[in-house]
């Protein structure tokens, strides 16, 4: 048996206290923490946040605990039970690991649970208890951890079939909003945590849409009993992780309704792709996933080529849901488009990297990127989302509305998920040359080599005009019909004392031609003085003239000069040009 208890012991101090159990170990009991959880492809050492860990036997004797490397201990003893206690430092105000304060508290299981090695398919117990101090009584716990004891919501006893299970099922404690709905007899739980005024009717009348739409996508029954949206919301924030029967999510007060029929901006737009996506990771990726992925192996990095086509096609159809739900019309989900678009196309990385390449280094080149990453890589979710896009219109295409890009989700669902089996790295070419009865490298070739993906014809046989502008500035992300500048920088700035603080630059932009580099603070231009509005003012110089420009490195004062050139047009619009032709594709 494992068993595990764990306590808020102290939020003022961000320390939950865990106790575990094992009976009947091993001659030689080895433990260990992972060091990164399904869904965020970064090793991250949550060991690195153990506090006190110690051993004892039954009767309260100590044990030797040997650590073998930085995640790692074992116990070399032949006895009947050994108990293992900790502290775990909870401060990481995320989606991926845990936190505690006085607020709340919230935890993945792969930041607090040691596996015992030899046990991880046995069943696994955790009694979760409340904070021990008086003004914190009233918390509650949030989980889709099956529970043994108590009333929902309440603290008590859960239980998991395994530790890769136990480990799925993020926990969230405090005074958090609760509302419920059915979605194809499924009940959702939705738990926001943190100080809002969300219209709680209204997020429970969309998100039940965009979840009936999903099962009904795969088929029903769903593949949980249960599912529970959590939400910490914030001052300003976004970002989500999917798990098998949950999700755990931040965003800003600004993304959530405030009433029942107020129209969707888009922030709540936002938000509401943000939630389909990762209630779409529950059967893409959490079930059909690659063949690396079964089981996990958490100790170190896991190498594959295929995120393309996990968070590639979800992002294709988390904004593509909202609309097929019923939540935007089409011209606000052809802004959706456009915005994923842009960002591909204002990325210098996009020629340089490939989308395989950029799934199989994503351990090192996504997730953990600095200043010239836009230079440098291209990510497997904007792009992946177009080559997603591009399957499904081919699809469409090719056999006359016959076969689409939900065809080789649904055989992949049946034939591999469904199968308990993991996808190769060729098995989508495979499923997609069944449909169209051909050879597909010249499709697929677009995930090898650093191309633009040729999808202006596709969009114009299903009615969408393609366009190409320039930016209007910082605050376009693209999508709609505005005119952009005239006049190129090429850097992106941060207000800053003494002027403005280089964020970013783009290789081969007159800010690189003038020698610009991340970190510096420009201070002046033309000899006077920069403001937020330098780059608007920008636009008043003729073309082929040039400015100097003064700027501080560290404490060393600069100079260069700053050619007017034109903008680039990198900034994407989407058109309806036949609403007849786009029915093919956006019809309800």
């Amino acid at each position: 048996m494992i068993h595990y208890q764990i306590i808020p012991v102290d939020p003022k101090a961000h320390l939950f206290a865990v106790t575990m159990t094992l009976s009947q170990p091993k001659p030689v009991q080895v433990f260990s923490l992972p060091a990164w959880l399904p869904g965020s492809y970064m090793v991250r050492d949550f060991a690195k946040n153990i506090i006190e860990l110690k051993a004892q036997d039954a009767n309260g004797q100590t044990l030797k605990l040997i650590q073998l490397d930085k995640q790692t201990w074992s116990v070399d003893n032949n006895i009947s039970e050994i108990i293992l206690t900790y502290q775990v430092y909870a401060w990481d105000l995320s989606v991926r690991t845990a936190h505690l304060d006085t607020t709340h508290g919230f935890f993945n299981g792969s930041s607090v649970f040691l596996s015992a090695h030899g046990f991880e398919q046995q069943t696994h117990t955790v009694t979760m208890l409340p904070p021990s101090e008086p003004t914190l009584g009233d918390w509650r716990v949030a989980t889709s951890m099956t529970r043994i004891s108590g009333d929902d919501f309440a603290f008590g006893q859960f239980s998991a079939t395994s530790y890769d299970e136990l480990i799925d099922h993020p926990v969230e404690m405090g005074l958090f909003t609760l509302a419920s709905f059915n979605a194809c007899g499924v009940q959702h739980d939705i738990v926001l945590n943190g100080r809002h005024r969300a219209c709680m009717p209204r997020l429970c009348q969309d998100l039940k849409a965009i979840c009936e739409y999903q099962i009904n996508l795969f088929g029903t029954p769903a593949p949980f009993k249960r599912y529970l949206f959590m939400t910490t919301v914030l001052d300003n924030g976004f970002g989500g992780l999917e798990h098998r029967a949950s999700t755990a999510l931040m965003c800003s007060r600004k993304d959530l309704p405030l009433s029942l029929n107020a129209p969707i901006n888009n922030d709540y737009r936002s938000y509401l792709s943000l939630c389909s996506h990762e209630y779409f990771h529950c059967w893409n990726v959490k079930r059909i996933k690659p063949e690396c992925f079964l089981p996990y192996k958490l100790e170190a990095e896991t190498y594959t080529p295929q995120l393309w086509a996990y968070e590639g096609i979800t992002s294709y159809y988390d904004d593509f849901l909202t609309y097929r739900a019923g939540l935007v019309d089409e011209h606000s989900y052809l802004d959706m488009l456009s915005e994923t678009f842009t960002r591909v196309y204002r990325s210098q990385g996009r020629f340089k990297q490939s989308v395989k390449d950029s799934s199989f280094n994503a351990w090192t080149k996504f997730y953990k990127q600095d200043e010239n990453a836009q230079n440098a890589i291209i990510s497997y979710y904007t792009k992946g989302a177009l080559f997603a896009l591009y399957l499904d219109l081919t699809l469409r295409s090719e056999t006359q509305g016959k076969y689409n890009l939900d065809h080789v989700m649904q055989i992949l669902w049946q034939e591999y998920a469904l199968q308990d089996k993991g996808t190769t790295d060729g098995c989508h070419q495979t499923i997609v040359e069944r449909l169209l009865g051909r050879d597909c490298h010249d499709l697929f070739a677009y995930l090898d080599n650093t191309d633009d993906i040729p999808l202006a014809p596709l969009l114009a046989e299903f009615g969408v005009e393609f366009n190409l502008r320039a930016s209007q500035g910082p605050q376009d992300v693209g999508g709609g019909q505005a005119k952009g500048y005239e006049i190129a920088f090429g850097a992106k700035t941060q207000a800053a004392p003494m002027g403005l603080k280089v964020v970013t630059v783009t290789q081969g932009s007159p800010a690189h031609l003038a020698g610009l580099s991340a970190g510096d603070t420009l201070i002046a231009a033309d000899n006077l003085q920069v403001s937020a509005q330098f780059e608007s003012q920008l636009q008043q110089y003729p073309l082929g003239e040039s400015l100097n420009l003064h700027w501080f490195r560290r404490d060393e004062l600069m100079t260069g000069e700053l050619m007017i050139t034109a903008a680039p047009k990198d900034t994407v619009a989407l058109a309806i040009s036949d609403k007849t032709k786009l029915a093919a594709w956006l019809g309800r």
